[in-house]
């Protein structure tokens, strides 16, 4: 369907936040076109519990009321909310190119990749109460810093806030603990993706990660579309994931096609300074959610997955700052002449993302000075 979007929470000119289709600037109110009650709650929760076969119901409705020209809200008219409520979030770290150009960077001397990555999906539970609506600012951290070279460390402002390029994934229906989510039942377990941006505070990060990985560098924000793309709109973009050396473990071997064909970009100041592609991340959704799982985690509708930075092979696929200006060694050069190794105060990001002729939702966020 060209230029459908997806799921989401809104409100029009300061009346209540109900569910909503978007389908490219109009939004098809769920409140009003006989969906039921559920639809007239500010979340999509109500909706997700329902399990998958009224997801690809009320999809497959949305789609033929448009069709039919179902009068639709402006999308200028109207406030657009967090989709769901997050009650957990975990970001994994599925791009064999980021890591390898991370390992690159911070150890020259040594193997890129740590002896677990091809393994298993690395990640780190993230702080669900900073998931953040698209348009919402993004204050710059504070925390403590301190530069190799540096005797002790200091507290002040991140000097080295970075974007993430990431593709995100939401869960409709909950499980049980103590019972692990196979891989190959992904599509029952799961609604739709969204867009993400994982802010990083590198200097933050550098100082703080060992031995317990990221913290503070991490949790002060996570920005996320407000419309969430149904699995059901995107079964024609699933496509061959890469192949895996060492095969993975049992319960990591999903058969299938699990690669996601998403066109993705990021622009920052008005500048498209990345485009690369989801299809090429190591590490497939089924994998991250079968992982996350397997020692008996629970999950809960709404609960948000990410992928981790995606990055590409070739110069212009990176997902992130400190890989584009190679950690501020190479910064890049914007159309106004001006050069950024990592973000600026007042500085806009946004990322987009497509799959044929489905359009997800943007991630967009502007910097705000710091509050130290």
């Amino acid at each position: 369907m060209n230029g459908a979007v997806g799921f989401g929470v809104f409100a029009v000119e300061g009346g209540p936040p109900r569910v909503g289709f978007r389908v490219a600037n109009g939004v098809l109110d769920l409140s009003t076109n006989g969906f039921g009650a559920d639809f007239s709650t500010p979340s999509l929760n109500r909706f997700l519990a329902q399990g998958r076969s009224a997801w690809e119901d009320v999809t497959a409705r949305c789609v033929d009321l448009v069709r039919a020209g179902a009068e639709l809200v402006p999308l200028e008219r109207s406030t657009v909310h967090l989709p769901c409520a997050v009650g957990d979030y975990v970001d994994f770290y599925s791009s064999l190119e980021h890591a390898t150009n991370l390992g690159r960077l911070f150890r020259p001397d040594a193997e890129p990749l740590l002896p677990n990555w091809r393994h298993l999906p690395v990640g780190y539970h993230g702080r669900s109460g900073t998931v953040v609506v698209s348009g919402t600012p993004v204050t710059r951290p504070c925390g403590q810093v301190k530069a190799p070279d540096e005797p002790a460390p200091r507290f002040g402002p991140s000097r080295r806030l970075d974007f993430e390029l990431e593709l995100g994934f939401v869960v409709g229906m909950g499980s049980a603990l103590a019972q692990p989510v196979p891989g190959a039942a992904f599509r029952d377990y799961v609604f739709g993706v969204v867009l993400v941006n994982d802010w990083s505070a590198r200097d933050l990060q550098a100082w703080e990660y060992q031995p317990l990985g990221p913290f503070l560098g991490k949790s002060f924000a996570t920005s996320v579309s407000g419309w969430v793309t149904p699995l059901a709109l995107l079964e024609d973009r699933f496509v061959p994931a890469p192949r895996q050396e060492p095969e993975p473990l049992p319960y990591l071997r999903i058969p299938g096609d699990w690669g996601l064909d998403v066109e993705l970009e990021v622009e920052l100041a008005g500048n498209v300074v990345s485009r690369t592609n989801a299809r090429g991340l190591y590490w497939t959704m089924p994998q991250q959610l079968a992982h996350a799982t397997v020692n008996g985690a629970s999950i809960a509708t709404g609960d948000l997955f990410a992928s981790g930075t995606i990055s590409g092979p070739d110069p212009g696929t990176e997902g992130s700052l400190i890989e584009l200006t190679w950690n501020g060694a190479r910064p890049i050069r914007l159309g106004d002449g001006s050069t950024r190794s990592f973000l600026e105060d007042g500085d806009e990001l946004v990322l987009r993302g497509r799959a044929g002729e489905i359009a997800l939702g943007e991630v967009r966020g502007a910097i705000l000075p710091a509050r130290c």
